[in-house]
């Protein structure tokens, strides 16, 4: 007993000492991790959202912690003079490259293809994004998020919507009771939303969709294919809450009038269903279909993989459209603006999401080009401002922590040069990106974006779409 009391005595004392030496580690690594920006108009984003000029706002560790309070003896200035401050940019619609295979090939066979996450993570990040809802999840996305919580990987807060489907998804459900199983285990699995996607039945979608209330988890979604030639209301039911794009109600009627849009923001403002736009979409398809060089035109594609450059440019299916086909989708994309048009008149909230990461739609550049779509088609620049900060966190029920220039709140923020109240486009002119309370200036972005392109350079002649196509089928 004497021995056994030493030895607990033992294990205690190095336990204790182990978490004091990784506190002192800890606190040794964050005490020069207090910045405060200086002589800085923040744009906070709040409701009333009033400019506070010629500022000073306190960073320290991962938290803002003050605006206009005494700067800590040891903070790091930055210097803020003429520039803006804005909360972190939000993608909610991302498709993010992860490892995987599209079906297990044989036991501890692994991935088919791995990639370096940061290299898929900085094009986020250089561009403000600083939270994505990841509409596609998958385990690996889980992997890459605690890659990034770990401090491995610098890179965006992402949020997880599981896929259930009909057919082609991950989970199938094709009945009911398929649904309801579906929306548990996706829960059991730590996926933190549900995305319910196009093949989905009637039945089996208003199961996703009464499932998922009951288990208090949130639902984002296309509308599935068999609502086609219903009646509008049918689509709206309770606890439907986001749709993932414009192209979703457009597919739903011929009628691409005002009157239509008009009936469509009526009913989702009576459902409190909001609205991912995502004109970008329809937008980039058209410009495949009639071009690949509008793909190799787009700023970031340098900074797409490789193997994904090769897959758009070579097994692109947009390309090479028929006339009719193009009528159609240019049918498509005006009433998209209209749409835009309606819900605004209405009321209804609208989100920020691109569909990053599929085929000429890349990560990080894309916010910016759909913000500059959602002002041609009729919001304002602190509307769109508003859609792609405060409004995605309150939708993702994460607004107590992110989404406006607060104290308190974690320090994701993006420092212009210019005021993007006068000009939208100016949120793509960043002097840096405070992610998490870390400190990327322009130069450092400069070098992590030159870091993936290099690499992807390097490593064109190892990454082709239709040799690994084959290759699965050998």
């Amino acid at each position: 007993m004497k021995y056994l009391k030493l030895l607990t005595l033992f294990i205690v004392i190095s336990f204790n000492v182990n978490a004091q030496n990784k506190l002192n580690l800890y606190s040794d690594k964050q005490a020069n991790d207090t910045y405060a920006i200086t002589h800085v108009n923040v744009i906070p984003m709040t409701k009333d959202n009033t400019v506070i000029k010629n500022a000073t706002v306190v960073i320290q560790r991962t938290k803002i912690q003050s605006i206009n309070g005494a700067i800590p003896k040891h903070a790091k200035i930055i210097d803020g003079t003429g520039k803006w401050l804005i909360p972190g940019l939000i993608d909610m619609h991302a498709h993010t490259l992860a490892e995987g295979s599209p079906f297990i090939m044989y036991p501890t066979k692994g991935p088919l293809v791995s990639f370096n996450t940061q290299n898929i993570m900085t094009p986020y990040i250089a561009n403000g994004v600083t939270t994505v809802f990841e509409l596609s999840a998958r385990p690996e996305n889980i992997g890459q998020r605690n890659e990034i919580i770990r401090g491995d990987v610098i890179g965006p807060r992402i949020a997880l919507a599981k896929v259930i489907g009909g057919s082609k998804t991950n989970i199938t459900s094709k009945t009911p009771s398929d649904a309801r199983n579906a929306v548990r285990m996706a829960k059991e699995d730590q996926y933190e939303f549900i995305k319910a996607y196009t093949w989905l039945n009637q039945e089996t979608f208003k199961a996703v969709i009464d499932e998922a209330k009951k288990q208090h988890i949130k639902v984002v979604g296309h509308i599935p294919k068999a609502f086609e030639g219903k009646p509008a209301k049918d689509i709206f039911m309770p606890h439907f809450g986001l749709i993932a794009h414009a192209e979703e109600l457009s597919k739903q009627t011929t009628d691409y009038s005002y009157k239509k849009a008009q009936e469509f923001a009526r009913l989702a403002k009576e459902n409190n269903t909001w609205l991912i736009p995502n004109v970008l979409n329809i937008e980039s398809i058209i410009g495949q279909a009639k071009s690949l060089e509008n793909i190799k035109k787009l700023p970031g594609f340098k900074y797409v993989h490789p193997l994904m450059q090769s897959k758009w440019l070579t097994s692109n299916s947009y390309y090479d459209t028929s006339d009719e086909l193009l009528e159609y989708l240019q049918k498509q994309a005006n009433f998209h603006k209209l749409i835009v048009k309606a819900f605004k008149e209405y009321g209804v909230p609208m989100l920020v999401g691109t569909d990053a990461g599929i085929s000429g739609i890349v990560s990080g550049f894309s916010l910016h080009d759909e913000l500059n779509l959602l002002v041609q088609a009729g919001l304002t620049n602190e509307e769109v401002l508003v859609s792609a900060t405060r409004l995605g966190a309150e939708w993702l029920e994460i607004d107590d922590k992110i989404g406006t220039v607060e104290a308190g709140k974690f320090a994701d923020l993006v420092l212009l040069n210019q005021n993007p109240l006068n000009n939208i486009n100016n949120t793509r002119n960043i002097s840096g990106v405070f992610v998490n309370g870390k400190w990327l200036d322009e130069t450092k972005i400069d070098a992590m974006l030159l870091e993936v392109e290099n690499w992807n350079n390097a490593n064109k002649e190892n990454y082709d779409w239709n040799t690994l196509i084959k290759s699965l089928n050998d």
